[in-house]
């Protein structure tokens, strides 16, 4: 080979080298992003990326706002609103190309961002991340953009979050914070709002963002006497600060309906060079009217608006169900009196900013499609839904019937709503667990006058207050509320037992909100008698189709010589244990039920296979000893007939089309119902009736409660009971009106847990 005239030996390895490193005349191959998921909402979706050819997905750890806002901006974007962890937009397929990526916000591509390396990842696809853009596409921007240079200072380009700075002590000293300065990051620099032009629709915009349904009327002329004594000080920085124009966003202009402040048309500099950003002016003040269930009058015990319902007197009122935080949910609406579901076909930021607001949030930081919060059941009341933004409940909308659009449960709607930040999380900790996710529950409250860390009683600790526990800590729900915690030790700090007799409906947003005693009152002492949880980040929800009950009720006279089993399993009344066996008769109410599981995790029983129950006369395993209780009670409550039923075969009968049935009993198979199967119990077996031999002619409500013990955890205990109109004139039985507890705003819950806490003498 020859050498090249005037190259050293030493060198050329060093030149051969470098030529092949850098390609001459050629520019690194750009990086491609697409948002991908179900159908939804422009703008919003799984992050993936294009490289060598192959699409794959970006790993939630470490991803924050700033690689939201890069990857927005390079896909056309002009901001970033959230970012979704946990595959909020489904599971992708093939590499994960990306994971801890770090960016400061300014970069002007995902692949300029600091990351593990192309394709190093200990991710799965569980953890794939999603973003939620703003603003309008650019111009010539397509779905797959390509690497993008710097945007400017373009109307709304880069306005990324906003927070208020309390200047009064009052404010300073309130939780949440509903009144201050407003402060804008733009490119990763915090900035004051000049309050030129700044109007009362821009503060509704941003009380939404902070999570407030409504902006104040404020008198500002208290806070221009403080901003003139500022300036005039001679040892305050702000009249130095104030002549910068990087100290200012020179203008806003909201229209009041944008869910995201980065909507709004904004001027981050005057238009002219060289004019004062903000001439005579001063910092925009903002005050914000906080939802019910985050007044101060809330206190002690919770709000007195369950976060799930509104005041009747708004038109169509509207609950979140299933969400695993406070403010998410799937979006249920009361309409022709029965709880329904609205359909996803054109959902959108400014629908779900409704829902939101009339649930005393602030706007919507999601609108999610394609059922992400599960599906429900019953009627599907709303599609189409077009909002302005201005309307006080989604009834004042524009919709159409759901029945003319075709629409399925596996189409529901859901929201993600921006909070108040009320620090609830610090107020509570778990403590010696093998994972965050369980522990020891230590609670910090007063005492004698100063917070201070301790354990909570295990004495009647249960479900209920476990799942506050979680949803306070950001966890999700609660899978187990433990009474005794033998193998987790608690913190040295917090040892004292600071809280006994807890008692939570399972809405409060802290347990420190719930009912508990006054002088604290432990017999067992705390340590290894404290509670503790277990948290999990899905849950199961278990719903009776009630219909099916309606339309299989049936009396039957069975003879004794077929009932031993069923007798032996205690399924029949006490006064069958006199009857000359077996000669004679019982009187049965039969049914049919088929329970779905409406969650997003599948049922399973709490106990292992190794500790099931053999039961040999019916030869079958029992996983749950009561998986539903049916009773018949007159008007006022009174039980007069009763019944059970075992889960000695709790498997997924069916599944709708396209979902594969996982659960079996066959062969001592494992059981449980997955996520939207059901698991139906046929009339005709052993068991599956009421036995009203002994029940005078009359009218009554006939009951059934799946889960009664809550011995598996769900989402949502209010759908668990089912309640018919029964009649029976001695020979017929009529059944009617069967629903679901919350179908009609009923609060059946509530009722039973009064009657068991009277039973127990809980009171």
């Amino acid at each position: 080979m020859a050498m090249p005239a005037g190259v050293s030996p030493i060198l050329l390895p060093l030149v051969l080298l470098l030529c092949r490193v850098v390609p001459s005349g050629q520019e690194p191959a750009p990086v491609h992003l697409r948002l991908a998921g179900p159908q939804g909402p422009a703008g919003e979706g799984r992050l993936e990326v294009l490289y060598q050819g192959r699409w794959g997905t970006v790993c939630d750890d470490g991803f924050d706002f700033h690689v939201a806002t890069v990857a927005c901006r390079q896909l056309g974007y002009t901001a970033a609103v959230t970012w979704t962890h946990s595959a909020t937009y489904g599971q992708g397929e093939g590499p994960i190309w990306l994971d801890n990526v770090r960016c400061s916000g300014s970069e002007g591509s995902l692949a300029d961002c600091a990351h593990n390396g192309w394709g190093t990842s200990d991710c799965h696809h569980g953890e794939d991340a999603g973003v939620v853009c703003s603003g309008q596409r650019l111009h010539g921007a397509s779905p797959e953009a390509t690497v993008s240079g710097h945007l400017g200072e373009e109307p709304g380009l880069s306005l990324e979050e906003v927070r208020l700075k309390p200047i009064l002590a009052r404010a300073k000293l309130s939780m949440p914070v509903t009144e201050g300065a407003v402060e804008v990051k733009h490119n990763g620099r915090w900035r004051q709002v000049c309050d030129a032009g700044w109007t009362r629709n821009n503060s509704r915009v941003v009380c939404g963002m902070l999570g407030f349904p409504q902006e104040k009327h404020i008198d500002i002329s208290f806070y221009r006497k403080l901003w003139n004594m500022k300036l005039k000080d001679p040892n305050s920085s702000l009249k130095t600060l104030s002549q910068k124009n990087s100290f200012w966003v020179h203008r806003v202009r909201c229209q009041g309906a944008e869910p995201h402040l980065a909507r709004c048309p904004t001027q981050v500099s005057p238009p002219a060079p060289r004019q004062h950003a903000c001439p005579r002016g001063m910092h925009a003040i903002v005050s914000c009217l906080p939802g019910p269930a985050f007044r101060k009058s809330a206190g002690k015990g919770g709000s007195k608006t369950s976060p799930g319902k509104v005041s009747p007197g708004m038109a169509l009122p509207v609950r979140l169900r299933a969400g695993t935080h406070a403010g998410e949910g799937r979006v249920e609406v009361l309409r022709h009196g029965q709880w329904g579901t609205v359909c996803d076909k054109r959902w959108d930021l400014a629908a779900a900013s409704v829902v939101c607001r009339q649930l005393g949030y602030g706007t919507a930081k999601q609108a999610l499609v394609g059922a992400q919060m599960g599906q429900g059941l019953g009627p599907i009341h709303m599609s189409e839904v077009r909002c302005t933004g201005h309307e006080r409940s989604l009834g004042e909308c524009r919709f159409q019937d759901a029945e003319r659009s075709g629409c399925r449960h596996e189409a529901d709607a859901a929201v993600r709503c921006h909070m108040p930040h009320m620090d609830f999380q610090s107020q509570v900790r778990l403590a010696g667990g093998r994972s965050p996710e369980e522990g020891v529950v230590e609670a910090l409250v007063p005492v004698q006058g100063r917070l201070q860390w301790g354990a909570v009683c295990g004495a009647q600790w249960g479900l209920n207050e476990a799942m506050v526990v979680c949803r306070q800590l950001g966890l999700g729900f609660a899978s187990h509320a433990l009474q005794e915690t033998w193998y987790w030790a608690g913190s040295p700090d917090a040892t004292r037992v600071v809280m006994s007799g807890v008692r939570c409906a399972g809405t409060e947003l802290a347990l420190q909100q719930c009912q508990r005693h006054g002088p604290v009152h432990c017999p067992s002492g705390g340590g290894r008698f404290s509670a503790g949880v277990t948290c999990t980040a899905h849950a199961p929800d278990l719903v009776m189709n009630a219909q099916l009950v309606q339309e299989t009720a049936y009396l039957e006279d069975r003879p004794l010589e077929l009932l031993y089993c069923a007798h032996e399993e205690r399924c029949l009344s006490r006064s069958a244990d006199h009857m000359h066996w077996p000669y004679g008769h019982r009187r049965l109410l039969r049914f049919s039920s088929q329970i779905h599981n409406l969650g997003r995790a599948d049922f399973r029983p709490s106990m292992g296979r190794h500790a099931w129950t053999w039961h040999q006369c019916h030869r079958h395993f029992h996983s749950i000893e009561v998986f539903t209780h049916y009773d018949l009670l007159t008007h006022n409550g009174s039980k007069v007939a009763e019944g059970h039923k075992a889960s000695f075969c709790l498997e997924d009968t069916n599944c709708p089309e396209g979902l594969q049935r996982r659960f079996a009993c066959a062969n001592f198979g494992e059981q449980g119902v997955s996520v939207g199967c059901w698991d139906t119990y046929r009339h005709d077996i052993d068991c599956q009736w009421i036995d009203i031999t002994d029940v005078p002619p009359g009218s009554y409500t006939f009951q059934v409660v799946v889960n009664p013990k809550h011995e598996v955890a769900e989402s949502d205990f209010s759908n668990n009971v089912m309640r018919c109109q029964c009649k029976y004139d001695g020979q017929r039985v009529w059944m009617h009106g069967c629903h679901t507890s919350d179908a009609y705003g009923a609060d059946a819950v509530s009722e039973l847990e009064r009657r068991e806490r009277l039973a127990n003498n809980l009171v």
